[in-house]
């Protein structure tokens, strides 16, 4: 499979999450991207389509040492501080058609960990 059917398919799968994930002001979407070397998290309110946090394992804040495993439980911490920051303690999880695995999982549980309730 080349890359760009690779990516079609991933996106097509990310369509049929967001059929049923929005994120509101209340409870914003926490949509994750996972890079061959980062990942990325952000906090949207889908009614607005406004950002009202962000991190990724290129913030400074992140902690970029160790494998990618690390740094993506590293980034849900981030996010999860930047949430309460922000005032937000619950979101629902998009995983931008990425399986639930790895990387992903790990950024999620780290999120919850920091006291964000998916």
């Amino acid at each position: 499979m080349n890359a760009a059917k690779k990516r079609e398919a991933r996106v097509r799968r990310h369509r049929r999450v967001r059929k049923s994930v929005s994120g509101s002001a209340a409870r914003p979407r926490l949509a994750v991207y996972r890079s061959n070397r980062h990942i990325y998290a952000q906090l949207v309110d889908d009614g607005t389509g406004r950002t009202l946090a962000a991190a990724s394992s290129l913030d400074k804040g992140a902690g970029a040492s160790g494998d990618k495993t690390i740094r993506a439980k590293a980034v849900g911490a981030l996010i999860a501080r930047r949430a309460k920051e922000a005032g937000i303690e619950r979101a629902v999880f998009d995983r931008g058609g990425f399986l639930f695995h790895g990387r992903v999982k790990e950024l999620a549980d780290a999120a919850r960990e920091g006291g964000l309730t998916i």
